[in-house]
């Protein structure tokens, strides 16, 4: 077993961990020959400034996070005991490679195709399970955590606690794209009631996509018990204004007001 990995439930006190995704930073350095800017330099610099993680989601097509990013982060990774490292992408094209050579502390199976532009939708059971199941164990074996990218369905959390998994990641577009909208405590409740159930199945929750400094409180406060969020290209557009070390600060203070 990984001895880094976390017992269950979280790893923070009851706080709700912040993961930084660093895909971003890989998308801007990946435009010249420079080596700038740094993954690695900045992740340390999230870390520095209170994140509780970094996430990176390695594409076959390597567009932002390449194979050298994988194995750079988890050397710097090894640095930070306390910290944790979420390697996510579909298990069926490159992530359970990197799997198997890294470790990380926690795998977000994501069910995305090769060339989709960003995550866009979660599993769906029974359809999934027999063919997870396998995945799920594997990584368990490597002392792996494992997260489900799953959409805010209710229904569909006994299902992905039958694969093994230990958590699921809500995907919040759907949330972010309702904020500050007639529909936003309709779709919270959505949200809120896909947690109980998972919560209720033994599954402790993660949560990302489109979470930003406007929306994250509210999130927090309407969903109670988030284990983790994953947050990227909202904090890297932030960074360009604030810095990367006050925007996680900031975020951290987001997270502290839904207490």
């Amino acid at each position: 077993m990984n001895p880094l990995v976390a017992p269950e439930p979280g790893r923070h006190d009851g706080r709700t961990a912040l993961s930084v995704n660093v895909n971003k930073i890989a998308l801007l350095r990946n435009t010249r020959h420079l080596g700038i800017p740094d993954v690695v330099a900045l992740s340390r610099i999230a870390l520095e400034a209170g994140a509780q993680g970094i996430t990176v989601h390695p594409r076959p097509d390597e567009r932002h996070i390449r194979a050298h990013d994988v194995h750079d982060l988890a050397t710097l990774m090894q640095q930070w005991p306390q910290a944790e490292y979420n390697l996510e992408g579909n298990p069926f094209h490159n992530l359970m490679d990197f799997i198997r050579a890294v470790k990380p502390h926690q795998a977000t199976f994501v069910p995305d195709s090769v060339d989709q532009f960003t995550s866009d939708h979660g599993w769906r059971f029974p359809e999934d399970l027999e063919r997870l199941k396998p995945l799920v164990q594997e990584c368990q074996a490597l002392g792996v955590r494992v997260s489900l990218f799953m959409d805010a369905d209710a229904s569909q959390m006994a299902g992905a606690a039958a694969t093994g998994a230990e958590r699921v990641e809500l995907y919040t577009e759907t949330y972010a794209a309702a904020h500050g909208t007639p529909r936003q405590a309709e779709v919270l409740a959505q949200f809120s009631a896909a947690a109980a159930a998972a919560q209720a199945a033994g599954l402790g929750v993660n949560a990302g996509h489109d979470l930003n400094r406007a929306n994250l409180t509210d999130f927090l406060r309407a969903v109670p018990g988030v284990a983790e969020v994953s947050i990227g290209h909202a904090l890297i557009a932030d960074a360009l204004e604030l810095g990367l070390a006050e925007t996680v600060r900031d975020y951290q203070r987001c997270i502290q007001r839904a207490r």
